[in-house]
Parts: structure tokens; sequence; C-alpha cells
């Protein structure tokens, strides 16, 4: 009777041909058993999978991959699972830690670091670092939500990898500006139709305030700026994306003809100039640590932009 696998590899795949090759590379000699499930790829993938040793299944096409994994873990006999998407692999060192983790008794789920390759850079900062995922876990320890971008319900202990380079998931993010924008286009339409079923009323901040937040968020108080060049584009093509969302979601409601007060547009405005001042004069007063003259200047031209803010 063929033994039962310790360790079961999941990938959900379409038409990552070249992505799926290197991730199934780096897995060799850890997984006893590969599942591989192709969404109706068109460029070899179900070819390579099967030539790696891996089962492959067949899954509807889906916008986004978590109602697909619930289906693919299913398919997993193992012990362990180790989840995986096909642009993400496997360093040595996070290949024996995992083997060790199988040892242990005490241990259910493990949250591991992902190191995020953007426009050919690791990102360290904008929110991309650690950036700690449930990616191996004992069978039926973890389930996914069908909601895009969801995090995953589990059961029973976890432990938490050192956030190492050399201990994390390597991620092949996003290779290109057009790569990114296409996802930003197939994502946020998918976000779109989760508000527009939830009757979600769009507002003029929507469009003004909520991006400027997104790129806040990431490029000052997640130090973007210290990615340098990546770091500033990558911020602006998030708040691009999370505009995009309200448009698409503008556009599904039939591109309704709605006059913006001048009230509603100069409290957006206001909200909007103050969200950024406060990090922009957070990020300065840093700079400027030493230079009294220049943090009180500073401190002015916040107090200025509070007190404006709802005026």
């Amino acid at each position: 009777m063929k033994n039962k696998p310790n360790i079961s590899a999941v990938i959900n795949v379409r038409n990552e041909a070249e992505a799926l090759n290197k991730c199934l590379r780096s897995i060799k000699n850890l997984a006893d058993e590969i599942i591989v499930v192709d969404m109706n790829s068109t460029d070899g993938s179900q070819e390579i999978a099967k030539k790696a040793g891996a089962q492959v299944f067949s899954y509807r096409p889906m916008k986004f991959v978590e109602p697909a994994r619930n289906f693919a873990l299913s398919k997993a006999t193992g012990k362990w699972i180790l989840l995986l998407d096909p642009d993400e692999f496997l360093t040595k060192t996070l290949k024996n830690e995992l083997l060790s983790v199988t040892k242990r008794a005490d241990v259910d789920f493990v949250k591991i670091p992902r190191k995020n390759i953007i426009f050919g850079k690791w990102i360290r900062h904008s929110n991309s670092w650690p950036d700690y995922l449930i990616r191996f876990f004992k069978k039926g320890a973890v389930t996914w939500k069908k909601e895009i971008h969801s995090q995953p319900t589990t059961k029973g202990n976890g432990i938490t990898l050192l956030d190492s380079e050399k201990m994390a998931i390597q991620h092949n993010n996003y290779t290109s500006v057009s790569q990114f924008v296409t996802r930003a286009l197939r994502y946020s339409g998918i976000q779109a139709d989760e508000l527009f079923a939830q009757n979600y009323k769009i507002k003029t901040s929507d469009f003004l305030l909520k991006p400027i937040q997104e790129f806040n968020s990431r490029f000052f108080f997640a130090e973007g700026y210290k990615d340098g060049f990546h770091g500033l584009i990558f911020s602006l093509l998030q708040a691009f994306a999370i505009a995009l969302i309200y448009v698409k979601l503008w556009e599904k409601q039939g591109c309704q003809e709605k006059s913006i007060t001048k009230e509603s547009f100069v409290s957006a405005s206001q909200e909007t100039t103050f969200e950024y001042d406060f990090w922009f004069n957070k990020y300065f007063r840093k700079e400027y640590s030493a230079n009294f003259f220049k943090r009180l200047l500073l401190k002015i031209r916040l107090t200025l932009s509070y007190l404006t803010k709802n005026f």
C-alpha cells in the first residue's frame, strides 16, 4: 500500500507556465505530492505540471483565486499542506525549516514572511514586507473564504517564522507596470461588484480622499520613500487602483449624472490636503529634527491646515 504523503504542495494556476516551472523546481525534494488546479490555461501550464509529476485537476476560470482554493485543498491527501501561487518559490533554508516544523506536535499552521519583488526590486517597505501569510498548515486546519484577498480561518496553534530573507517565500509580484494595471482593472471590477451588491452610496471623498490615504499609508506611514523610485511609483499605482474601484462602481451604477456641491468638494479637498500635510510634516520633522526653525515652520503649516480643514 502506498504511504500517505507527509507534505502536499497545492498550486492554482492560469496561464503562468514560465513562473510555474520555477515554482515547481523550488519544491523538489520537499513535497511528496503536488496538486495543480488549472483554470483553462492555454500556454502549456498543464503539460509543465504533469511533467513535474503533479496531479492536475481542472476548475472553471475565475477572476480571482480564492473560490478555487478550497477545491484545490480538498484534492490534497498529505498531513501537511504547502499552498503556493505559481509566481512564488522557496529557498533551501525555508524548505529545511518547514521540514523541521512537520516533526512538531504543537503546531497546526505557520505564518511565513513573503519577499515581494516588484518591477525587479525587493520592496522592503510600502506595506510589502514582511507580508506574513499562512501558507503551511495541517490538512483541515485552514480554510479560505470566497471574497477576494480574504484571510483564511484557522484552527489550532500557529507559529510565526523569523522575518528573514532566507526564511521568506520569494514572490515575483509585479514584473511590469502593464501587468499591474491589468490586474488592477480586474481586481477593481471585482471589488466594485462587492460594493454594488452592498448598495454602497458613492461620495465625493471616495475619489479624492481614499486614494490619497492609500498613497500616504504606503509612502509615508510605511516608509515607501525608503524604496526610492520603486516605492514612489508603487504607492502611486496603489492609489490609482483604489480610485479605480470607485470609478468602476460609478460605471456599474450606470454612469449616473450627479452634481458635486461646492460644500462636498471643498470638504473632501480640505480633508485630502490635511491628510497629506499630516504625513508630509511627520516625514520632514524627522529629516529636520536638528533644525528648530524648520521644525517650527512645519508645525505652523500643519496647524493652519488643521484649522482650515473644516472651514
